[in-house]
């Protein structure tokens, strides 16, 4: 898919093609085949519907100069990627449709396998994801078929070890209405039309795209790849016992899904809250008490964070630290500083705040993307500061297990000292508000598996 140029992903056009599935590798320029390095892997977001490794901002040449091999590949999205069909589950043994979870495994079986020969140490692989990259790193560490491929995971925006996507008799269904849309007859026909019928009749409400069609829901419960319901193979300890690192935005996704942030003013805010959560609307307000409309924005949105990418991060913490694995939080809260007067069409500079994915040239060290085709930021030494520390506690992660960065304390969150670091216009440690999420976790909005996002995603 083609980008608007006036968006703010836009870096050029990047060529597509149903001859995707490329890896890319950089290593440092003196690595050899002794050098047995930290091996960072990196699997992009989009919503499972779009997406690509050759986006500038996924660039690796800031973690290479760093010290470590960086990796990134192509992984099939959409209906190629993840579209189910009995006729399909009958030819492959009773599964079908998980094919770009299959891609990720089959990079990452690449990478166990030949990566020593560039300078990595197999022994010694991160696998990080944002936004659908962060829940495809979920599936991993749930996945029998990404066992020992991987030493530890990072999942931005956000780590989702609750809610499943549908089950393979859904995700079949699914597929006949694709079918039946297409006016295809059988599988076989089904085969023959060309890819881009097919991504005609998907929804798609990202880079400026507004199609209204079949939603295909990403990574499906097939009993294959991955085998059951999280919550099941949670209690069952079926899960990779990896370190992992759960982070999201002060202004992610989670702020407009949740309704809590439609409020206008503060009697909107208490209708609402009273809507949501019936004879428990009293105790939220306590939890969250709002007198001023000039305070509400500022309430709606930490009520809904606390809710939604943070709670999710502090149930991934806990669920790793019962099977003996540590976990880092960490909350992005740097709004970027943009160039005076810029205008960017998928965003409101004014209030879009440390968003969805702002988070990610700062772990790669690709600021500079950011202005490859036009002058949209005006980058501080402070940010590049902080970029370096970030990247530094990936290449940390990936050599021991710890992220690590000089000048920059990170503690491990436990059951006894429930902490985050947050970094902004400065970097800091913060306690979570464990009576908020507590209440939450009693709480629980519910979050099905075909919510569509409101704004670009990767």
């Amino acid at each position: 898919m083609l980008r608007p140029h006036d968006i703010n992903h836009y870096f050029g056009e990047e060529p597509t093609s149903e001859d995707c599935l490329f890896l890319n590798l950089w290593a440092p320029a003196a690595a050899t085949a002794r050098s047995r390095l930290p091996v960072v892997v990196f699997l992009y977001g989009g919503g499972f519907t779009i997406g690509s490794s050759g986006m500038a901002n996924y660039d690796g040449e800031q973690v290479a100069r760093a010290g470590a091999i960086f990796v990134n590949f192509n992984y099939r999205v959409g209906a190629l990627g993840f579209m189910a069909h009995p006729e399909l589950s009958r030819e492959q043994g009773g599964h079908s449709g998980n094919y770009g979870l299959m891609d990720q495994v089959a990079a990452l079986r690449w990478v166990r396998a030949n990566i020593a020969r560039f300078g990595g140490d197999p022994d010694k692989v991160l696998i990080v994801g944002q936004s659908a990259g962060a829940a495809s790193v979920a599936a991993h560490i749930f996945s029998p078929l990404s066992r020992n491929l991987f030493r530890a995971g990072a999942m931005l925006s956000g780590c989702n070890y609750t809610s499943d996507g549908p089950s393979l008799d859904q995700a079949e269904r699914i597929g006949v209405q694709v079918q039946e849309r297409l006016g295809a007859r059988s599988l076989a026909a089904l085969r023959d039309i060309p890819a881009d019928r097919i991504l005609a009749i998907q929804t798609e409400n990202q880079v400026g795209a507004r199609v209204e069609g079949i939603r295909i829901n990403g990574p499906i419960v097939d009993g294959y790849v991955l085998p059951g319901p999280k919550r099941a193979l949670l209690q069952a300890g079926a899960v990779s016992r990896v370190p992992i690192i759960a982070g999201y935005t002060t202004d992610d996704i989670d702020i407009p899904t949740n309704p809590i942030s439609a409020a206008a003013n503060v009697g909107q805010f208490r209708s609402i809250a009273r809507n949501l959560y019936g004879e428990s609307a009293d105790e939220f307000l306590r939890l969250y008490p709002v007198s001023r409309d000039a305070d509400l924005r500022d309430v709606a949105r930490e009520a809904a964070r606390t809710a939604g990418f943070e709670s999710s991060a502090r149930y991934c913490a806990a669920a790793q630290g019962r099977l003996g694995a540590p976990a880092w939080l960490i909350q992005f809260d740097r709004t970027h500083p943009y160039v005076l007067g810029v205008r960017i069409a998928d965003q409101n500079i004014e209030t879009i705040g440390a968003y969805h994915t702002s988070d990610v040239p700062y772990w790669f060290g690709t600021l500079d993307r950011y202005n490859l085709r036009r002058p949209t930021r005006a980058w501080t030494a402070w940010d590049r500061r902080l970029s370096a520390a970030m990247v530094d506690f990936l290449i940390s992660f990936a050599a021991t297990g710890r992220p690590r960065a000089a000048g920059m304390d990170w503690p491990a969150w436990s059951p006894g000292a429930e902490r985050k670091l947050v970094v902004g216009d400065r970097a800091h440690v913060e306690a979570l508000n464990v009576e908020r999420m507590d209440w939450h976790a009693g709480h629980p909005l519910p979050t099905p598996f075909d919510s569509r996002p409101s704004r670009p995603r990767d």
